[in-house]
């Protein structure tokens, strides 16, 4: 079962859709998100969110920092904004 990825911030939808594999910058460090992973609730930093889509090619969100919850193969990233200062 894949999973189902929503990428948000103040301008809205920056992706949306089905993936096999999420990694997200965390002020803990890098996560990687498969199918059933445990439930989880992060504090992201500054960095790319990358998302490797069922179909087609890998995405790259850069983001400025937010939140991101993991729970029955749903991933909702929460962005402050996706323009890095430094990109």
């Amino acid at each position: 079962m894949p999973l189902t990825v929503d990428i948000v911030g103040p301008d809205g939808v920056r992706w949306s859709g089905q993936a096999t594999f999420v990694t997200a910058p965390t002020v803990e460090g890098s996560i990687g998100l498969y199918p059933a992973h445990e439930p989880i609730m992060s504090v992201l930093k500054a960095g790319d969110v990358t998302v490797d889509p069922v179909d087609g090619e890998r995405a790259i969100v850069p983001i400025t920092g937010g939140f991101l919850s993991f729970d029955d193969d749903r991933i909702t990233v929460i962005a402050d904004s996706q323009d890095r200062p430094d990109a």
